[in-house]
């Protein structure tokens, strides 16, 4: 049997309570061996001033996965061609790791535009989908709900955001419930949002 790693992708900015509930979550009530936070890489062609640097996001993903030994943090699109797609990041990864089979967490929103993504027929044929609920616009294509390898799960509904979180920052609110403690402290210590 491989190992059943779910690649939960995002650009983490910052990481908060949420993204742990989801991941742990997904962890303790799914099939899956262990979770990988997979810190997206800063758009070198979108101008984007309140995307925290690519190892300061990877510094808190770090921070957050320390407690938890089956949520591992992963910087491997870093060293990927930029712009990058999931594709080539799955690609990629079966190939640094043929004994590990790889699952793609995804939310609701996203499951809604995944046929726009690129090759999206290939990561369907080759991996499963696990989808966590989210409150977004549009429609679910009926098709993807029904295909053999995408599983809706019942995880918990979580709608915090992280541009919430940066703009309560902003306004001086205080957000510690909302971030592990120790990615609150370096928020904190880097000065951070404000």
């Amino acid at each position: 049997m491989k190992k059943r790693i779910g690649l939960f992708f995002g650009t983490f900015n910052p990481v908060h309570v949420g993204h742990l509930i989801l991941a742990n979550h997904l962890l303790q009530y799914s099939n899956l061996d262990e979770v990988w936070m997979v810190v997206t890489p800063h758009n070198p062609f979108k101008k984007k001033s309140s995307l925290l640097n690519n190892h300061h996001r990877f510094e808190m993903v770090w921070q957050l996965c320390e407690e938890y030994p089956g949520i591992k943090p992963s910087d491997i699109e870093f060293n990927l061609p930029q712009p990058n797609y999931t594709v080539y990041t799955l690609a990629h990864l079966e190939e640094k790791h043929p004994d590990y089979e790889f699952v793609l967490i995804m939310g609701e929103d996203n499951l809604k535009s995944f046929p726009k993504w690129k090759n999206y027929e290939v990561i369907l044929e080759r991996h499963d989908i696990l989808v966590y609920p989210r409150y977004s616009e549009g429609e679910n294509h009926p098709e993807l709900l029904e295909h053999p390898r995408i599983t809706l799960t019942d995880a918990p509904r979580v709608e915090i955001s992280s541009t919430f979180i940066r703009n309560a920052i902003k306004e001086g609110k205080d957000v510690r419930p909302l971030l592990p403690p120790t990615v609150w402290k370096y928020i904190d210590q880097m000065n951070f949002y404000r």
